[in-house]
């Protein structure tokens, strides 16, 4: 367990548990990399999947996005009670049975059932992967944490598909993907339990940004989220009530509808072609080293040129690769078109998430993330319904390809529009970096409810209504009770505007906590209120309260 003293945020201090993650996540992609060359080439020869069913060749990919966006967010939810290790350990877990059922499957039901579990496998370990190395990393380095994190996993992917084409024709496609897939998920599961920290004690530890000048800078947080938002708050805020959340989620859940295309109709598009199964894997494999290469440049550009002039290209581009593909021919033409899709995706994958963590409060980030990932993965789901009505109505696979690169291209234009900047330091919540925050607009009121005298705790909560007194212009009210309840309406416990701020230890409020419930109330903090609120704490300590 770090002690929180012990913390620090950045790549460089974390890098022996930043270097852990990226391993996880690397093996997380071979997961659902092995899956994307064999499976679909050969449901019919091998899984029974009969000539030209297009829906039923979909389905396994239906059924692997509607659990996979669910569990993202289910992941999120728990991330923020259980922890990040524990829920990444219940999703290798999780997949074990996956390579078994693919094994003994007598039919495709099987290859679906499997995918489910895939799915579980998925939500669980990317997200917390991902969430993990935001918690370890400052905010001016997320386009950086994800760049990283989806170079590796998206590597993880194109490895496996050519590693499981050759030991396909090696070993046969069945033997293939069981040793694989048990020793992928091996690693994976020996080195979570014994190598991964828990890195929620970060995510309680983060501060703002701060300006080349010194100023703080405050992230565009939405305003009015409670101190201690529910799960379906989040959930509506970041689906639908924030124009900037809808934007990203709706450009997420469409993206994915590229991801669909390539696992269920490139391998049989090529395959149909003539190309071998490992050829199959490399051209595929270009998409994913491309987007995986490309995204260490385009995260980190993010960092400095802003997210949203990246995501609406990324989002074009991608879709006028997939369009080029079924325009011509040959492995060369095929290759190109791959690239060009992996570029695309290289600059809005990454983007798009550092884009909701950018305009997600710390103390709900996990539960942002989680929701946006489960838009974003439901792509999966019903781009793979509309690939496979676009693909029966015109009877060709190569329907399917159209109908991807057109959605590409009207989801990108909504997210021009509806969509902003989001990176603090490009557009922060007050465009004077140097000025003192406002005074808020709104009946501004601190409440401490204490004891008489008061002393520990009481006298801490009284030190900080001051502090906000002074620094922000509150109205500090003190009030005396005689009933100890930390958590309800007695003593100790400190409220703003009648909303009590919980301490995220269950304990005692620290000022991070503080800082979080105004920053859900819509209330910036500046640095000099940060360590006022410090020095509260540290007159507790040598005082012995």
């Amino acid at each position: 367990m770090r002690l929180s003293d012990d913390i620090q945020h950045g790549i460089r201090p974390n890098l022996g548990q930043f270097l852990h993650q990226l391993f996880q996540v690397l093996l997380v992609g071979m997961a659902i990399g092995m899956t994307r060359t064999v499976v679909p080439a050969l449901a019919e020869s091998e899984f029974g999947v009969p000539k030209g069913s297009f829906a039923l060749l979909a389905s396994f990919v239906v059924g692997f996005g509607f659990v996979k966006g669910a569990l993202n967010f289910v992941a999120g939810r728990l991330a923020e009670s259980w922890g990040r290790r524990r829920v990444l350990l219940l999703g290798w877990v999780t997949a074990i049975p996956i390579p078994l059922l693919i094994y003994f499957a007598p039919s495709w039901d099987w290859v679906v059932v499997a995918t489910l579990l895939l799915g579980v496998n998925q939500g669980f370990t990317w997200s917390m992967t991902q969430t993990a190395k935001l918690d370890l990393t400052r905010p001016d380095q997320r386009g950086l944490t994800i760049g990283f994190n989806e170079f590796s996993g998206y590597v993880g992917v194109a490895v496996a598909g050519i590693v499981t084409g050759y030991l396909a024709t090696q070993l046969g496609p069945r033997a293939g993907l069981l040793w694989f897939g048990l020793a992928v998920i091996g690693v994976a599961t020996l080195t979570t339990a014994l190598f991964i920290e828990d890195t929620l004690p970060w995510a309680k530890k983060e501060k703002p940004m701060a300006a080349v000048s010194g100023a703080t800078l405050h992230p565009r947080y939405p305003a009015g989220v409670s101190a201690k938002p529910t799960t379906w708050e989040i959930f509506t805020l970041v689906s639908w009530r924030d124009r900037r959340f809808f934007a990203l989620c709706q450009a997420g859940l469409v993206e994915k509808f590229v991801d669909a295309l390539i696992w269920v109709f490139y391998p049989v598009f090529l395959y149909a072609k003539g190309v071998s199964l490992p050829g199959i894997g490399w051209i595929v494999g270009v998409y994913g080293f491309t987007w995986g290469g490309s995204q260490l440049v385009t995260g980190r550009l993010s960092d400095h040129w802003g997210r949203q002039k990246l995501n609406v290209a990324g989002m074009w581009i991608c879709g006028a690769g997939v369009a080029m593909m079924p325009a011509g021919s040959g492995t060369a033409w095929w290759s190109v078109s791959a690239a060009v899709s992996g570029l695309g995706m290289a600059m809005l994958y990454p983007n798009l998430s550092a884009a909701v963590a950018d305009i997600s409060a710390p103390h709900w980030r996990a539960s942002a993330i989680g929701t946006y990932r489960f838009w974003r993965d439901l792509g999966y789901g019903i781009g793979a319904l509309g690939l496979g009505l676009a693909a029966a109505s015109t009877q060709s696979v190569e329907g399917a390809f159209w109908f991807v690169a057109a959605a590409m291209m009207l989801s990108g234009l909504g997210l021009a529009i509806l969509g902003e900047e989001t990176h603090p330091r490009l557009n922060p919540a007050h465009a004077s970096l140097g000025a003192v925050p406002p005074a808020p607009t709104f009946d501004f009121v601190v409440r401490v409810i204490s004891q008489q005298p008061p002393g520990g705790r009481c006298r801490l909560y009284t030190g900080y209504g001051q502090a906000l007194a002074r620094h922000l212009g509150a109205r500090f009210q003190l009030d005396i009770s005689t009933e100890r309840d930390a958590h309800g309406h007695g003593f100790p416990s400190i409220w703003i505007n009648d909303t009590p701020v919980q301490p995220s230890d269950g304990v005692i409020v620290m000022p991070a906590d503080v800082l979080a419930s105004l920053g859900t109330a819509g209330v910036a903090a500046d640095s000099d209120l940060e360590a006022a609120l410090d020095a509260e704490v540290g007159k507790m300590l040598n005082e012995g309260g």
